[in-house]
């Protein structure tokens, strides 16, 4: 019997062409990368919620910021909630395939529940929009300031859509300048065009009725393709030379005082200098004021923003391709710094600028970010005019209307959306830890009170209790939610299918 008992694990391990095999290894693999990946998601869980520490992000968040901008926390401490899960229900013998099949499920139901749950918002009431907007700023190190940049953001957004017809929001129709010196309180909107560049000539610092050219040509002696080097004998050369410079730079700020330009915009040069000292004596002798060192990944939003075309040859210079402004100045920053603002320009392409201020660049990087988190927000809502409530209402009602539909499944169907369903209370959990509050015992509150019929039943961090999170106005928009289970949910599945891995040299 013994030796029958060995042959039989003999034989399971070898296939037909005498290969070994080991049985457990898809086992192992899975379990292994389901350990990893809950080894994120446990660390990222403590920067969930307005008490929760800084963030910490991997791939899976990232693609929460590209479709929804917020909840990009949310999203990682779900799948790790997932995660465990599966691990449970593979350590039940349930085949992956069928964890996986169930959790698709799950997730179809999910979306239609949270769609019962969302309230319709129109773009119209900045109230709600504010709220959604002061909502996200919660949880950010700059929250403090949040009625300073929820009204910010909601009034970018809305300058650079047509509210009516709008589907969508592009970001970059919003640039966010930074600029070191000040405080967060000195942040501000400006409907136009910020240049952090200095002005280059010191004579005119304000132009009004401005025509503004934009030039990627350089306004200094040509240069020969390969490096050369030209021997002059005697003084009379040498006066030659300087003459023909002289005449040749002379000759192109004619042309571009000719076209009516009394605002040249220069790009960056890298072969030479954009710029010499003899083309800005003249254009200063011509009053016309000069901003060099333009970046190239500017000029897009430059040209959209001021109705001007970028010239690539002083002959392509004339007054079609130039931008009009009613006001270009130099403004003083309280010693800390210059900026030029460009406003009333004649032909506005809905663009707007956001000029950041703070102490240091960390304060700055921090407000940048929370800007862009609260702009993510309001698109959201542009794109899904939905809301629904914060503070781990929809994740209870998810668990409870899921809990429900499992008990209409039969077999393993039936554990895994189970499963599943009581993953998603990790949300409300960990809110109520970071809050200070008693897990356990919030979250049993909080499915009574859902089981009573209270849908928008959520965690108040503020009060440290459970309240009607509408009437507090803790928002979010529908997109964020709906984002963070489908993409958590795509991202266990594509785990669960990894059954092997091969190591690369």
């Amino acid at each position: 019997m013994p030796d029958v008992l060995s042959n039989a694990k003999a034989s399971n391990g070898k296939n037909k062409g005498g290969a070994y095999v080991d049985r457990d290894k898809p086992a192992q693999i899975r379990f292994s990368n389901i350990s990893a990946a809950k080894a994120v998601a446990d660390a990222i869980r403590t920067s969930l919620g307005p008490k929760g520490m800084d963030k910490m992000l991997v791939e899976l968040s990232k693609a929460q910021d590209i479709e929804a901008g917020d909840g990009t926390t949310s999203v990682v401490v779900i799948a790790g909630a997932l995660l465990d899960a599966c691990n449970r229900l593979l350590q039940k013998g349930i085949h992956p395939t069928t964890i996986s099949e169930s959790f698709q499920k799950a997730v179809e139901k999910g979306v239609e529940v949270l769609m019962n749950m969302s309230q319709p918002v129109q773009l119209s009431d900045r109230e709600t929009l504010l709220n959604s907007a002061t909502t996200s700023l919660c949880s950010k190190v700059v929250s403090q300031y949040s009625s300073l940049l929820a009204p910010m953001s909601v009034d970018a957004v809305m300058r650079v859509i047509d509210p009516v017809t709008a589907t969508g929001v592009d970001l970059r129709d919003i640039r966010i300048v930074k600029k070191l010196g000040g405080t967060i309180d000195d942040c501000e909107l400006v409907d136009g065009l910020v240049l952090t560049q200095r002005v280059a000539n010191s004579g005119v610092s304000r132009v009004e009725k401005a025509k503004i050219g934009l030039i990627q040509f350089c306004l200094s002696p040509p240069k020969t393709d390969m490096d050369n080097q030209i021997v002059v004998s005697d003084y009379a050369q040498m006066d030659r030379v300087l003459r023909e410079e002289r005449a040749y730079i002379l000759n192109l700020i004619k042309q571009i005082k000719k076209a009516g330009c009394n605002v040249l915009l220069i790009q960056k040069s890298i072969l030479r200098d954009a710029l010499s000292d003899l083309a800005l004596h003249f254009l200063n002798k011509m009053k016309i004021m000069v901003i060099k060192d333009i970046e190239r990944e500017d000029i897009e939003f430059i040209c959209k923003t001021i109705g001007t075309k970028p010239v690539a040859h002083i002959d392509q210079f004339t007054p079609e391709m130039l931008g009009s402004a009613e006001l270009v100045e130099e403004v003083n920053l309280d010693g800390s710094g210059k900026l030029v603002k460009i406003t009333g320009c004649a032909s506005p392409g809905k663009t707007v600028s956001i000029v950041v201020r703070g102490s240091n660049k960390l304060v700055i990087e921090e407000a940048e970010r929370s800007i862009h988190d609260a702009l993510c927000v309001i698109r959201c809502l542009v794109k899904k005019r939905a809301l629904i409530a914060g503070g781990g209402a929809p994740e209870i009602e998810l668990a409870l209307r899921l809990a429900e539909f499992a008990r209409t499944l039969g077999g393993m169907e039936a554990y895994c959306v189970r499963a599943y369903a009581d993953a998603l209370e990790i949300i409300p959990s960990t809110l109520a830890e970071n809050a200070g509050l008693n897990p356990i015992s919030t979250v049993t509150e909080l499915r009574n009170r859902h089981a009573q019929g209270e849908k928008t039943a959520g965690i108040n961090v503020r009060k440290g209790g459970i309240s009607n999170i509408l009437e507090e106005l803790v928002v979010q928009p529908l997109l964020v939610s709906i984002s963070a289970l489908t993409l958590a949910t795509e991202t266990v599945r594509s785990i669960l299918k990894i059954d092997d891995v091969v190591n690369t040299r």
